[in-house]
């Protein structure tokens, strides 16, 4: 017998014994001695024996597995969150399967698809920018597969599980550090507001300007898929028709940077000329001349959080209420800001 390969069958064979009683005792069963089970389990150890996790997982209807879908794993705070994630569904005994929507609608239900093919007993999401409607996340719930929002959740989902931080007042906090730093024309790069992170961000934003004393101008927020080339070009339009600026307070710090390494160019100093403010925290933000302050999202917390949220949903054997649970972000003050 070829070791490695070995059957329930044959190592019944090999015992001299019923198959179902080897099934049994590679369960544990009680209807097996104890003498039994120990005689079996040596014999599965010396032919090689490997227990057929699909298939019994097909005949539990379960796969512990769990379905994560982020926009884009190259960016810091998602690789965080699914550190936690992985973390908690370790010690729960579940295993992951990671994706990327790399911020197309398309990618991200096909994906589901696939994962709701593949039998996973639950999802994490944090879904992309082209998202708005949804009736593919619908599909998952109405199909009894427990989901759960973090950072980005879809609101036309009312009834729905999620981990979020605080974005209005992490904003409200950047805002109002820019403002006691002496800005008083600060422009905010926006994400698209069909999101409500970035509408929860730019809330932030007025809010702060509003209790300062400061007037809101619509023409200094600017939306855009928060790119690096973008926060070049956002910076460049507005100073031309704004050579006034003296802030920035970007809804990620990819723009930010970008933003950055063009006013360096044109000579800005920063921050003396012009303060900046990003927002997630990325590693490049602490490396760059001059470090950028930002806002930390705690990513590892929201996704273990997330993850012991889903499975404590997947493991319920009663309807599990829709819960919404926001952690409190940190401002992160650096040498952009330091006037």
């Amino acid at each position: 017998m070829k070791k490695g390969n070995a059957t329930i069958h044959e190592i019944a064979k090999a015992l001299g014994i019923d198959s179902s009683t080897v099934s049994r005792a590679l369960n544990n069963s009680d209807r097996v001695t104890q003498k039994t089970k120990e005689k079996v389990l040596a014999k599965a150890k010396e032919l090689g024996y490997r227990r057929n996790l699909i298939a019994s997982n097909l005949r539990r209807n379960k796969s512990n597995t769990i379905g994560v879908i982020v926009p884009r794993i190259s960016r810091h705070f998602f690789s965080s969150t699914i550190a936690g994630i992985e973390e908690a569904a370790f010690v729960a005994g579940y295993n992951v399967i990671i994706c990327q929507s790399m911020e197309k609608l398309d990618r991200e239900k096909s994906i589901l698809n696939n994962l709701w093919s593949n039998r996973v007993d639950g999802v994490l999401i944090s879904v992309s920018m082209e998202t708005v409607a949804c009736d593919h996340l619908k599909f998952l719930k109405d199909n009894n597969v427990p989901l759960v929002f973090f950072d980005r959740h879809c609101s036309a989902m009312e009834q729905s599980s999620k981990v979020l931080i605080d974005d209005t007042r992490a904003s409200y906090e950047a805002v109002s550090h820019l403002i006691e730093k002496g800005c008083r024309k600060i422009v905010h790069f926006s994400g698209p507001q069909s999101l409500e992170i970035y509408k929860n961000r730019l809330r932030g934003y007025k809010e702060a300007l509003e209790d300062h004393g400061i007037g809101f101008n619509d023409d200094l927020v600017v939306s855009s898929t928060l790119m690096e080339v973008d926060g070049k070009e956002m910076i460049q339009d507005l100073l031309h028709k704004h050579s006034d600026i003296d802030g920035v307070f970007s809804a990620n710090d990819v723009a930010a940077i970008g933003a950055m390494k063009y006013l360096k160019k044109k000579g800005k100093r920063i921050p003396d000329d012009i303060a900046i403010v990003g927002f997630s925290n990325e590693p490049i933000s602490e490396a760059i001349e001059p470090s950028l302050t930002t806002i930390d999202q705690s990513g590892f917390e929201i996704g273990r959080t997330a993850c012991n949220l889903l499975i404590e949903n997947i493991n319920s054997k009663e309807k599990v209420l829709d819960r919404t649970l926001i952690l409190n972000p940190t401002l992160i003050k650096r040498d952009s800001t330091n006037r």
